[in-house]
């Protein structure tokens, strides 16, 4: 049965066409049989134009917006992105500036050079880290450097003034609890400024862009938010009125259709992206629950204080107890209850190593890395790690 986007390109297959060519593969009709029953359907729906196309998938993007091939649709891109016009130039590799391997965690990840000599790293995130910011900065830092060293080492004469700018833009699938303090905002550019309005050049820029606030938003008022609605959406409905109003979009989607008619690269495609969002929640429920233990940490740490400075009142009190008999019953009490609430953050820390233990099982982790990670992450000997296996 022809889809809406079928419509639009007649080269989309149906159904049992996508099956069948499966089925004719060992390799293939394993893989396929080794996902989730809803992830089968995922993979049927974006191959038969039940769905829209994920082009933000790190294969379907560099292959429709590459820097070598189609360079004007990236300058498009990144002019709408940056409000001012850009010219790529070229692609720069990204496996040696990566950050703590964190290339497996990322569903897209692109770096090029424009033509002013600045550099745009453009990175879509399938779930958000922690410390955004932070680990942006990172990275940025790390560009920022990369490009100081090429051109210290390329010119007999340096100046400052040849390093260019470097863009962090940063595309969340599913974005950080910050962003959705501003419900109605998808659009969140930084740069660093003085507070006493001295004007000077640092460099540094960043973009975030959180896609699942920006579905919920009115869309396609203008360029920016269409080229956002054709990486984010896959309602048909949403794509056709896109394409419509955008028909250069057309060529996009085409091409994205015919990278689909090669089923085992759009497969192993799906296969990583299948990977890296494992990785991510993976990655997502660690930084959570290092997040959480250090908070407990800090809170027992304060608890321990203010129990120990109770007690050196107590002491004080007893000095005096003829003329403080009252008190000391009340600030009694208050110890207890401090002492009962202390038991309970530690039974609560107790069972967060457990918990942690549990979790690092599920992940297969050798018992050697199990205490390991149970004398770095709790700050216990070993001696202490072994008695939680």
């Amino acid at each position: 049965m022809a889809t809406k986007l079928k419509n639009y390109f007649p080269i989309i297959r149906e159904r049992e066409e996508v099956l069948a060519e499966i089925r004719k593969s060992g390799t293939l009709h394993r893989r396929f049989n080794s996902w989730e029953e809803d992830k089968q359907k995922e993979f049927l729906d974006l191959c038969t134009g039940v769905k829209g196309l994920k082009l933000l998938y790190d294969g379907f993007f560099k292959e429709v917006m590459s820097p070598e091939y189609v360079p004007e649709r990236l300058g498009d891109f990144l002019s709408c992105m940056l409000g001012q016009r850009v010219r790529v130039i070229r692609a720069i590799p990204t496996d040696s500036t990566r950050l703590a391997n964190e290339s497996a965690l990322l569903a897209m990840d692109i770096v090029v050079e424009l033509a002013d000599g600045s550099i745009a790293n453009v990175e879509m995130q399938r779930i958000g880290y922690l410390f955004p910011g932070q680990r942006s900065a990172c990275y940025s830092a790390d560009l920022l450097l990369r490009q100081y060293k090429r051109l210290r080492g390329s010119r007999t004469k340096f100046h400052y003034r040849d390093v260019k700018n470097v863009y962090t833009i940063v595309l969340f699938e599913k974005s950080p609890q910050a962003f959705h303090e501003y419900p109605e905002t998808y659009y969140h550019f930084f740069d660093q400024r003085s507070d006493t309005g001295l004007e000077m050049e640092l460099l540094q820029k960043y973009l975030f862009i959180p896609l699942d606030i920006f579905r919920k938003n009115p869309q396609n008022r203008n360029r920016r938010d269409a080229w956002l609605t054709l990486f984010s959406s896959d309602d048909p409905d949403a794509i056709v009125k896109l394409l419509e109003d955008y028909p250069e979009f057309k060529d996009i989607y085409r091409e994205g259709y015919q990278i689909c008619l090669n089923m085992e690269k759009v497969m192993e495609m799906f296969s990583e992206e299948l990977y890296m969002l494992d990785r991510n929640t993976e990655r997502y429920m660690f930084d959570e629950m290092q997040n959480e233990l250090d908070q407990m940490r800090s809170h027992l740490s304060e608890m321990r204080n203010d129990l120990a400075e109770t007690q050196n009142n107590l002491t004080e009190m007893h000095n005096d107890l003829a003329e403080t008999q009252n008190n000391l019953v009340e600030t009694q009490n208050n110890l207890a209850e401090t002492q009962n609430d202390l038991s309970r953050m530690n039974a609560k820390y107790e069972q967060a190593v457990k918990n942690g233990v549990v979790l690092m099982r599920s992940l297969k982790l050798s018992e050697t890395e199990i205490i390991d990670r149970l004398c770095t992450q709790y700050q216990l000997d070993e001696a202490q790690a072994k008695e939680y296996l």
